[in-house]
């Protein structure tokens, strides 16, 4: 396999652009790319914040970028100021192979710090090493020739951290493809699966009064935690695959001061589902929490199952990954590979960070991802 500097092009600056609506159609081929473009493209986006919910800064950039760069770019509106970004070569907008990931990030949002080896910062590794990989991975393909015009499409949605609008959206597309390469952190191996997940609200009402007088109300913190307790009763499914379901309680809240009886109290918990359905798993916890406590509500949002990820190209170790993915709302019959530098121990803390070594090496790994998926289905 040739090297990312091996395949290296030169191209004239100032291609000619011809613009159809929201569209922008180039007339050549993108333009080259050095080393250093790898990583001068993943600061430029860690340095620009995108918490879910304000990933306008980063759509704009890589709209102006992917543009500049050669690319015919189209601006997905999925809310306001929220936009997934679609390029691809001149007027091809059906290829064969989607190369997608997602903008957003988790708060708070920390800048961009070189230490040595090592990118630290908010989004270096989820997933912004996997969005600059890969485009710097099309580009290297692009210019050596290696696939052209209708081969491949990028795709970078909003959202993804939170409820998956952005891929969801990219379902009214219209189009379909033979394989998707899902880019996240997986330690750049390609991984065979990931749990399903799902979320869950406990509220709990008391009534409010008098702390020296707890006889004259009823505390919600306390049913609150009566609840909490009886989550760690629940026998969960597992599996050889996938390993246990899991519970984490992420937030609480409640009360108002502390000489007040609390009336109020709500907890937010995920489930990272290892076996069986989110219905059957529902029913685990709503039987424990009731029989433990009354006065308390729960609230479910969308679940899913453990997901299956094709994982038969050679060369790479595979991995199982207990977090959640784009993979399954975004509609079709492909092949799906989930591969990106980083490890997800690192993402979503106060110390994320990527060595340069693993984002420079992801785009190898990108590029036989795509060149074997366009292979196999010849």
């Amino acid at each position: 396999m040739k090297s990312l500097r091996a395949c290296l092009a030169v191209f004239l600056l100032g291609m000619p652009v011809a613009v159809v609506g929201d569209a922008q159609h180039p007339l050549q081929a993108p333009l080259s790319i050095s080393s250093s473009s790898l990583i001068d493209l993943h600061k430029s986006l860690v340095d620009r914040p995108s918490i879910t919910g304000s990933e306008g800064n980063v759509s704009a950039f890589l709209r102006g970028y992917l543009r500049g760069r050669g690319f015919t770019v189209e601006t997905q509106v999925v809310a306001d100021d929220r936009e997934n970004i679609f390029a691809y070569l001149n007027s091809s907008r059906r290829t064969r192979v989607l190369v997608t990931s997602h903008i957003d990030t988790v708060p708070p949002f920390w800048p961009y710090e070189r230490r040595g080896d090592e990118i630290w910062g908010r989004g270096t590794v989820d997933a912004k090493g996997s969005v600059a990989a890969q485009i710097v991975a099309v580009e290297s393909l692009l210019e050596a020739g290696t696939i052209s015009e209708g081969d491949a499409a990028l795709l970078f949605v909003v959202s993804e951290e939170k409820d998956g609008l952005g891929m969801r959206a990219a379902n009214d597309l219209g189009l379909s493809w033979e394989a998707v390469i899902f880019g996240e952190p997986t330690e750049l191996k390609l991984a065979s699966g990931h749990k399903g997940g799902m979320g869950f609200t406990i509220r709990a009402k008391g009534k409010a009064g008098h702390s020296g007088y707890p006889e004259s109300g009823r505390n919600a913190i306390n049913i609150l935690v009566r609840s909490l307790s009886a989550l760690g009763e629940v026998v969960l499914p597992w599996s050889e695959d996938y390993g246990n379901t899991t519970i984490n309680v992420g937030r609480i809240e409640g009360g108002v001061a502390g000489n007040v009886i609390a009336e109020d109290a709500v907890a937010t918990v995920s489930v990272r589902i290892a076996s069986g359905t989110p219905e059957a798993i529902q029913d685990l916890i709503k039987t424990a929490i009731y029989a433990s406590s009354s006065g308390v509500d729960i609230d479910f949002s969308r679940g899913l199952g453990p997901v299956p990820i094709d994982h038969d190209i050679e060369g790479f170790e595979t991995i199982v990954v207990n977090y959640g993915t784009d993979i399954s709302n975004l509609k079709g019959d492909h092949k799906r590979y989930l591969y990106g530098p980083g490890s997800i121990l690192d993402a979503h803390s106060d110390h994320e960070h990527l060595k340069i070594s693993d984002l420079e090496a992801a785009v190898e790994g990108y590029k036989v991802l795509i060149t074997e998926s366009l292979r196999r289905s010849q």
